[in-house]
């Protein structure tokens, strides 16, 4: 049996939505799981800790004794930390704190006309609330993703939410605490899901130690469905960053792409979860069949082969047969990967014109693994299609943009009647008279 279902589109050039329509995706319902979550989230927003707690010992099965995580844990969890790990962390650290630095917005001045003066000013949010999984994979990576670029925009405060785990005492994984201290993030919680989010968003008079825990205006994160409709639970009481759906890889090929290293990336992102999706677009039908038998070999043999079968096989996966890389050009942005690779001959070509992605992997040497973990680039990235308005975790999702005007008078009285003229058309006179009478005593004062 194929591990990948075909979809033949050649011969064929369908509009935009149909194309999109014919794609490959799965399932997932955030507005019904939002129902399911509603109750925890309304009940942590009265109840605070309690209601955390509760819902923690409910779901995970895990009553901590920690709500907030003791500074000798998190401190304990990186002297214990295997060095390899720490070294792979301190290297991740590094790479992505070079490409944060480039994102780094100064204020930027315009004189619009003599005298008036616009600023846009870039401030950072002030306080924000991390979201870590702890599912299937323990994440570190996602420590550092999320935290280096918030803290290069400047974000004071910082607490950070995982869920606890039996066999930790109901502490976070020890390698989460390990690189929240290499990061110097001393406020983690141990709790999970969608009361994580609600905790985060709410705060909570007493966590239990006799402290209690400041909501945060931003939340960022990823996580399961049920994260997700959390956030969009709480969206508008802060900020968040997206409702992030089950990963996604895209992979454009031709035929001088090498068959086992597709096969190794497909399954690569079908390890996280039965429901990832793994799409390979090309126009070799050979490709497909090199592709195939690679996957015969090297899906039994990786761990997770269970789970890597069933993604693979799930309708969220397949091939898109296209006439050629024209083509494939045009279903891999109507699909708007959170993951795409290209590789292709002239693939730096190809992948300057992709205009949908999370992020663009180019050539055999940049698989999407590499930035998972070590390429400077950030793996928070948007799913389910929703890079075609939306685009990764950065520097400037910390940031905001306050726009600060400074008029003279002469500058005013030159924009005058373009102001006062729109205000009357738009029947909000009052609009025109608050220009006006800035000018209404030199009129007294000549007649």
């Amino acid at each position: 049996m194929a591990f990948l279902s075909q979809t033949d589109l050649r011969g064929t050039r369908p509009g935009a939505a149909e194309l999109a329509a014919s794609l490959p995706r799965p399932e997932v319902d955030v507005a019904a799981a939002a129902e399911a979550v509603a109750p925890v989230v309304h009940d942590v927003a009265t109840r605070g800790a309690a209601a955390a707690r509760e819902a923690t010992e409910r779901f995970d099965g895990v009553s901590p004794e920690h709500l907030r995580v003791p500074r000798e844990a998190i401190e304990t969890a990186l002297r214990e930390l295997d060095p390899g790990v720490r070294s792979a962390l301190e290297t991740a650290i590094a790479r992505v704190r070079v490409v944060d630095a480039a994102q780094v917005r100064e204020s930027e001045s315009v004189e619009v006309v003599p005298g008036g003066r616009v600023t846009q000013r870039w401030v950072p949010v002030r306080r924000v609330g991390l979201y870590v999984p702890g599912g299937r994979a323990v994440l570190p990576s996602s420590v550092v993703m999320n935290a280096v670029p918030a803290q290069t925009a400047g974000v004071g405060q910082i607490v950070l939410a995982s869920p606890p785990q039996k066999e930790f005492g109901g502490l976070p994984h020890p390698t989460i605490l390990a690189a929240c201290a290499l990061l110097g993030i001393d406020e983690v919680l141990a709790v999970g899901g969608a009361q994580a989010i609600a905790l985060l968003a709410h705060g909570a008079d007493d966590l239990g130690d006799g402290r209690g825990l400041e909501g945060v205006d931003l939340v960022t994160g990823p996580g399961n469905v049920y994260v997700a409709a959390a956030k969009r639970l709480v969206r508008g009481i802060v900020g968040i960053d997206a409702e992030a759906g089950p990963t996604e890889i895209a992979i454009l090929a031709d035929g001088t792409a090498d068959a086992r290293l597709v096969a190794a990336d497909l399954i690569s992102q079908a390890e996280h979860d039965p429901m990832a999706a793994a799409v390979l677009v090309t126009d070799d039908e050979e490709l497909v069949g090199r592709v195939e038998q690679e996957l015969e070999q090297q899906v039994p043999a990786a761990e997770h082969h269970a789970r890597i079968a069933e993604a693979l096989r799930g309708r969220q996966s397949g091939v898109i047969l296209v006439d050629d890389v024209e083509q494939g050009l045009a279903v891999v942005d109507a699909y708007g990967a959170e993951h795409l690779e290209i590789q292709t001959a002239d693939a730096a070509a190809v992948a300057a014109r992709v205009t949908n992605a999370g992020a663009v992997f180019v050539g055999p040497f940049s698989p999407v693994s590499l930035g998972d973990y070590a390429a400077g680039s950030n793996h928070v990235l948007p799913t389910g299609g929703t890079s075609r308005f939306a685009g990764g975790l950065g520097v400037q999702s910390f940031l905001r943009g306050i726009h600060v005007v400074e008029y003279d008078r002469d500058a005013l009285a030159g924009s005058r009647d373009a102001a006062t003229t729109l205000a009357r058309s738009e029947g909000l006179p009052a609009h025109g008279t608050a220009v006006d009478v800035r000018f209404a005593q030199e009129q007294d004062e000549r007649r």
